[in-house]
């Protein structure tokens, strides 16, 4: 009888790849740009009875842009998860058509046309970063470069007029950029890169601040640069009165510093300074205040025969689209205002689509974090994982903080839907998040299963 000695080593387990899935991305790919089209050939019956005449064109469009993204990463990526793209063509696709179903009620200011350049813009940077960046890695060298730039990109709409109260805004001519949208990738290069190489001396446990049951806190002596970012939000907030980007950029560091370092203390912490500079700032700003007083009494308006304001106006819509929807361009959320292209796409989405609709979108967004964060989760170094889970969190606190607004869960900010919303700002940094994602699952996925971690 043969057997195996007792001692001996256990046989070596073969490494095996992960398969590429590059054919299912491409068959997913097929799927969005026809769902889109769909949609784009929707708007135009309801509204006009025919098929509007540039369906192909923009059905042909928006194919050879998702192909061109396709290519790319089956060049330079090609085990990356074969379901990030397909969910950026798809909420990107749906966009334009939600713009367009709005621009056919203001002839006067169309702006289908100017967001279809800029998501081919943001589809172009997003195959010159999976071409260009092979290692990810690479960033890290950069990380007081990135949170310099982020800095100077903050500052800068200080000394622009504001727009509609808040100065988050550059206008030079017929161009605007919001820059806040690229400094929060650059901080999430900043952050990632500065707690990889710090977890260690931020999670030391000794002597806490204070007890509370089984809650232990962080020592004040670490609590240095939690305060720090604190005070930064809340300047961004007093200085530009963005109530949005604050809690975005505040939110990232507190999320991505527990990661780090494992300690819930840290989001104790962070809830209690974020809740005390809400509080302030909203007591005291007075551009903050009124968004606060309009959550608080959002019929207020009516009540004092004003009329509706815009956030009644976004109930109301969420009210009127019931389960099912009225049918792309059947609704009236154009009531809405200036902002119904922006803030209040989603108000669009949830009257046309209906209940099932906007859990739809909602359900693409989650499946499009958990991806980001499933790619940090597998990620070897610890640089990458911070990074993929950060990028994936400021889509999650995005989403969160803007559908909150319109529904009436949260103050109104002025942040735009990713991917949905008018702002062309808005739409290349979330193109470029996706490649960042992408070059990060590949890192991930690329690595035989077995192979032991460097």
């Amino acid at each position: 009888m043969t057997g195996t000695r007792v001692g001996a080593a256990p046989p070596a387990v073969p490494a095996v790849r992960v398969p590429r899935r590059r054919g299912t991305e491409l068959a997913l790919l097929v799927v969005a740009v026809l769902l889109c089209v769909y949609g784009y050939c929707a708007v135009g019956l309801a509204r006009n009875g025919t098929v509007p005449p540039g369906a192909a064109g923009y059905g042909a469009g928006l194919g050879v842009l998702a192909l061109l993204a396709h290519l790319a990463v089956r060049l330079r990526a090609p085990y990356a998860d074969p379901l990030l793209l397909p969910i950026a063509v798809l909420l990107n696709g749906l966009g334009l058509v939600l713009i367009y179903r709005l621009d056919l009620q203001t002839p006067h200011d169309e702006a289908a046309p100017a967001q279809l350049v800029w998501s081919t813009v943001g589809v172009a940077l997003f195959i010159a970063a999976v071409l260009a960046l092979r290692d990810h890695r690479v960033l890290q060298r950069y990380a007081y470069v990135s949170v310099v730039t982020a800095l100077l990109l903050m500052i800068v709409p200080i000394f622009f007029p504001a727009v509609n109260g808040a100065r988050i805004w550059i206008r030079l001519g017929g161009l605007s950029i919001q820059p806040g949208e690229f400094a929060k990738v650059l901080l999430a290069v900043f952050f990632a890169s500065h707690l990889a190489a710090n977890r260690n001396a931020l999670a030391l446990t000794g002597r806490t601040l204070w007890r509370f049951r089984r809650l232990q806190l962080p020592t004040g002596r670490v609590l240095g640069p939690i305060v720090t970012i604190w005070l930064l939000s809340v300047g961004v907030l007093v200085l530009e009165r963005d109530l949005g980007t604050s809690l975005l950029f505040f939110g990232l560091f507190v999320i991505l510093l527990y990661v780090a370092t494992g300690r819930i203390g840290w989001i104790a912490v962070g809830l209690l300074l974020a809740a005390l500079g809400a509080f302030a700032v909203g007591s005291l700003e007075p551009h903050v205040h009124s968004r606060v007083q309009d959550w608080l009494h959002p019929f207020a308006s009516i009540d004092a025969g004003e009329g509706p304001n815009q956030l009644a106006q976004s109930l109301f819509a969420f009210a009127a689209g019931g389960m099912l929807g009225t049918g792309l361009g059947l609704g009236h959320s154009i009531l809405i205002g200036f902002a119904a292209k922006s803030d209040f796409i989603l108000a669009t989405a949830g009257e046309e689509l209906g209940l099932a609709g906007l859990c739809a979108i909602f359900l693409l967004y989650a499946l499009l974090v958990e991806r980001g964060f499933r790619a940090g989760l597998a990620v070897r170094d610890p640089f990458g994982r911070l990074l993929a889970i950060g990028l994936a969190s400021i889509i999650a606190l995005q989403v969160f903080v803007i559908a909150g607004g319109v529904m009436g869960l949260i103050p109104l900010t002025g942040m735009a839907m990713p991917f949905l919303a008018q702002g062309g700002s808005s739409v290349v940094t979330n193109w470029i998040i996706v490649a960042l994602l992408i070059r990060l699952s590949d890192s991930a996925r690329a690595q035989p299963v077995g192979e032991a971690s460097p």
